[in-house]
């Protein structure tokens, strides 16, 4: 006996009671001719909604039913670009290494199925979704909010060769323009990044944010878009929109929940165009003491004691963006600004420090750092911030103030806190006025902390983060310089000789930080292992004497040891173990 076939569309939709024998009628009447899908006659014709075709839809072809809304997850939607997921109005939902699961406004649309499978190299699971429901989707995950108020853009302004000054100006005044960037600018402040980079790539203008320390694209418009978006930037910038083939440099202020915002925008030219940088600074975010920095107990211990000798040099060490303006104004935040005169020098000022003076540094004025704390001195501060010490003239000004009763704060791009010592020696600062003023230095990274709410989802992540992670903390060395250490410094003593010493002294590593930071579950092994892997591979203490194993050595050159009896992170490991159980490195 032959089974009955499946039922047909509006069957399904009249045994559900979405519609009326009329309504059917009439739409099939309709449809004569016409080449249109009965669900969308319906639909147009006010007889039911999308949600219920959809359902209906689902039924007759046997496949998941998916209800708005719809929020991709982070790896799926990084598996298939934005301009496939709108042409073919699908979204990525979900995602493993074999299958992906994409939701769809027509599944039997079988080219896109295919395009779509190509691309992600999966295999792709169909479920069904309202076109508005897969739209909205879209519009949520891939930025489709900014590229529809694009769509009215003056025709002159998508001719970026050919367009004149007055044209370009128009264009980046016109009303889809200013409320796309107002758009990009929000939505970078709601999702709480630190920088917003706009640049084409391949034929599309790409946004990114920098979230979390990490770049991650979030837009794709047209590439005939750069130049009004770009223009309009500047202009809300205070910078020379005709100006196109110079770096330029410009800020402004934004409101955002009933407070103010500072934002600093650079535009470089590049072969593309311009690529234009915005950096958000939020108030909100800047540290209101030590103790929010995730330093352990007796390194905050340590550097309040420092602190409070009231003189002395004390540097934030490590490379760009690992917090230390953060460490200086958070140390700054627990100072006595009432009766002590506290004095900054910025480049530019970032946070808002009351009850200090703020200088900002114009090299162009002749308001050079040297020069701004030579000044400085003569207006009796007990408290000084210098942004950074980037040349020797700063550097001795600033240790000859710590060695008269000063304290003085500033930064330095070094690998770890022994290497402050000779770079400082590296720039001619000479050791004995170095040896007296250098209080202590603090290193330091960022690593990412776990979500609070998908610990241990890390591949996955939420509605909260995209992949696991939110928020940073820090990892820190403290070192403080101690007899032994100015000694050493006077005499001249060696790199690894200062590391050995200051070690000695109680200063600990990054590396034990941060595996503090994983045992007390803040961090994952991973994370600590992407920030600090290429580090802990040029050079490594030794587990017996604590002497420094150059890399590529097959044992230490102060007590002789085996370096292949022990892991990079100092655990000693025994045969047949294929990972240490100290810091989860495979071996």
């Amino acid at each position: 006996m032959q089974r009955p076939g499946p039922k047909i569309l509006g069957q399904l939709l009249l045994e559900t009671g979405a519609i009326t024998g009329a309504d059917l009628e009439q739409a099939l009447a309709r449809q004569l001719g016409s080449g249109r899908r009965i669900g969308e006659l319906l639909v147009n014709g006010g007889h039911t909604d999308e949600e219920s075709v959809a359902r209906c839809l689902s039924l007759q072809l046997g496949l998941p039913y998916e209800p708005p809304p719809l929020r991709g997850e982070a790896p799926a939607l990084r598996t298939v670009s934005s301009d496939l997921a709108r042409r073919g109005r699908v979204l990525p939902l979900s995602a493993t290494p074999r299958v992906l699961r994409l939701a769809m406004a027509d599944p039997l649309d079988l080219p896109i199925l295919d395009d779509v499978q190509f691309q992600c190299g999966r295999r792709v699971e169909p479920v069904v979704s309202s076109p508005k429901a897969v739209l909205e989707g879209i519009a949520h995950d891939y930025g489709g909010e900014v590229e529809a108020l694009l769509q009215d853009l003056p025709e002159k302004a998508r001719q970026p060769q050919e367009a004149e000054f007055a044209d370009l100006e128009r264009a980046a005044r016109a009303a889809p323009v200013v409320r796309a960037v107002e758009h990009v600018l929000r939505e970078a402040i709601r999702k709480g990044a630190s920088d917003i980079h706009i640049e084409q790539q391949g034929g599309e203008l790409i946004i990114r944010y920098r979230m979390d320390g990490i770049l991650r694209k979030t837009l794709s418009l047209p590439a005939d878009s750069q130049e009004a978006v770009t223009s309009r930037l500047k202009i809300m910038a205070g910078m020379d929109i005709s100006v196109k083939r110079k770096p330029q440099d410009g800020g402004m202020a934004l409101w955002q929940d009933e407070r103010e915002l500072n934002l600093r925008v650079s535009s470089l030219p590049v072969k593309t165009g311009e690529k234009v940088v915005v950096r958000i600074l939020d108030p909100e975010k800047a540290p209101r003491g030590l103790e929010e920095l995730g330093l352990s107990s007796g390194d905050l211990a340590r550097l309040r004691r420092l602190m409070a000798v009231g003189q002395g040099v004390i540097l934030a060490a490590g490379p760009t963006g690992s917090g230390k303006s953060s460490t200086l104004f958070a140390a700054l935040a627990e100072l006595d600004r009432d009766r002590r005169n506290l004095v900054t020098l910025e480049d530019p000022v970032e946070y808002r420090l009351p009850g200090a003076n703020q200088v900002q540094v114009n090299p162009k004025a002749g308001l050079t750092f040297p020069a701004a704390l030579r000044s400085v001195l003569r207006q009796d501060p007990d408290i000084i911030m210098v942004g950074e010490i980037r040349d020797r003239e700063t550097a001795e000004i600033a240790m000859a103030a710590a060695v008269t009763g000063h304290l003085v704060l500033s930064t330095i791009h070094t690998v770890d806190a022994p290497g402050a010592i000779t770079r400082l020696l590296n720039m001619g600062v000479p050791p004995y006025l170095l040896a007296g003023g250098l209080a202590g230095v603090v290193a330091q990274r960022l690593v990412r902390r776990l979500c609070d709410r998908c610990r241990g989802g890390r591949d996955k992540g939420c509605t909260d983060c995209p992949d696991g992670y939110r928020g940073r903390t820090g990892v820190f060395q403290l070192l403080t310089v101690t007899d032994a250490l100015r000694e050493g410094i006077v005499q001249g003593a060696s790199l690894a000789n200062l590391r050995r010493m200051a070690r000695e002294g109680g200063m600990g590593s990054l590396r034990d930080d941060a595996l503090r930071k994983v045992s007390e579950g803040t961090t994952s092994p991973h994370e600590v292992g992407r920030i600090l892997q290429a580090e802990l591979g040029s050079s490594l203490p030794c587990p017996r004497c604590q002497g420094e194993i150059p890399a590529g050595s097959r044992a230490c050159p102060w007590c002789g040891v085996a370096r292949s009896r022990f892991c990079r992170c100092g655990r000693e490991i025994r045969p047949g173990w294929q990972f240490c159980p100290e810091c989860l490195r495979k071996l």
